[in-house]
């Protein structure tokens, strides 16, 4: 799924946050969470467009990058999910129907991976798609 979108760093940087926030939205993150994000990211995010980073890798990879050091940042999975609709709300044409189609599965896929989702993820998902769907 090529994008004709122009996407940039922050726009990965801000995904890698917000799969955290779903991962993280009750306090602990498995391995199969972590295992899903990189699955995704490898099977539709590194072929959404061709924008690279400094390093000339594809830029999706940010995704995984900031996924795995975001606790750093010492944010609640609140935080995150409230910077990223702050992030979206700047840049609404980031956000096509497709995009966020694939935000959604992501997110889904993520909170799935590990014993279903629960009511932690569940709250977060739901807001996120409210916010998504909004135009």
């Amino acid at each position: 799924m090529k994008s004709n979108i122009k996407t940039t760093e922050t726009f990965y940087h801000n995904l890698g946050k917000l799969f955290y926030a779903v991962a993280f939205a009750d306090k602990t993150v498995r391995k199969e969470e972590v295992d899903t994000l990189r699955e995704y990211v490898k099977k539709h995010w590194l072929s959404y467009d061709d924008l690279k980073d400094v390093f000339d890798s594809d830029a999706a990879h940010l995704i995984e990058i900031v996924f795995e050091g975001v606790q750093a940042f010492e944010e609640t999975s609140k935080d995150m999910l409230d910077a990223f609709i702050s992030y979206k709300n700047q840049q609404p044409h980031l956000f096509t129907e497709k995009v966020n189609q694939l935000i959604i599965e992501t997110s889904k896929a993520i909170a799935y991976s590990y014993a279903g989702i629960n009511k932690s993820e569940l709250v977060i998902i739901s807001q996120l798609e409210i916010e998504l769907n909004r135009h």
